[in-house]
């Protein structure tokens, strides 16, 4: 008789069963459970920010450092290029050095019949910079004197209107200049620099023309054989400490280098 009634005993232990099982699963997530749910996905959050932040630090960075090599290579390329223009006639001073200033006579890049004074010096105490200045194309000898004088004295006294004619290229801490003659490297000043005596304003008349720079006027034996420039970059760019560039005069070496 006992057994009789087991079924019915079962059936109400799960129907008493079924609602503390139904009142567990409505219960959900506890509050410890989601302040650690809440912990940990804040904790990635500030990881993936960290990883971002840094990826784009890096890139900022890597930008910054190539547009610095872009820019030196450009400022050395323009170097050699106004070495290789170079005028040589007899009446002009082809190149000069004082310790502060190289002013060099070039073919101007506009038009080959005319000529342009290049200046190259480096400005500045404190975080000096290597700076570039060109004169208008010149076709007087009158206005190549006056260029010729307003390089020194913009490289004496920066600044003023020859300096909107000026490019900075890089940062430059110091720099030195050699001359190559008679199979070696000397450091040089002007008076062993020029091809030939500046000319003298009122030396010829304000229209006289400037000889057409494919003359045959031949250049002096004092134009050095090679030019060294040594630039000393500071730290903090792309490419620091001594950098040594040789360019040999393309009549002698037979080709550019």
């Amino acid at each position: 008789m006992f057994a009789a009634f087991l079924p019915v005993f079962a059936k109400r232990r799960s129907a008493c069963a079924r609602p503390v099982q139904a009142r567990k699963a409505a219960a959900g997530f506890t509050l410890i459970e989601l302040l650690v749910a809440i912990s940990i996905m804040a904790l990635l959050a500030v990881l993936s920010w960290r990883g971002l932040d840094g990826m784009a630090r890096a890139q900022a960075q890597t930008s910054q450092r190539a547009d610095e090599v872009l820019t030196l290579q450009a400022g050395l390329a323009q170097w050699k290029l106004d070495l290789d223009s170079m005028s040589h006639l007899a009446n002009l001073t082809s190149m000069d050095w004082d310790g502060r200033v190289l002013r060099l006579t070039r073919r101007s890049a506009l038009s080959g019949d005319d000529l342009q004074v290049v200046a190259w010096t480096r400005q500045g105490t404190d975080g000096g910079q290597w700076v570039r200045w060109q004169s208008a194309p010149l076709r007087t000898l009158a206005a190549w004197n006056d260029a010729w004088t307003r390089a020194a004295n913009w490289a004496q006294f920066p600044g003023g209107d020859d300096g909107r004619s000026e490019v900075a290229i890089v940062p430059l801490a110091d720099w030195q200049i050699f001359f190559y003659r008679g199979g070696a490297w000397s450091n040089s000043l002007s008076s062993e620099g020029t091809s030939a005596a500046p000319a003298v304003p009122g030396q010829a008349p304000p229209e006289q023309p400037v000889p057409p720079a494919g003359g045959a006027a031949a250049a002096a034996p004092t134009v050095p054989d090679g030019v060294r420039v040594v630039l000393i970059l500071p730290p903090g760019q792309a490419v620091t400490g001594r950098l040594t560039i040789d360019w040999v005069l393309p009549t002698l070496s037979g080709a550019r280098t």
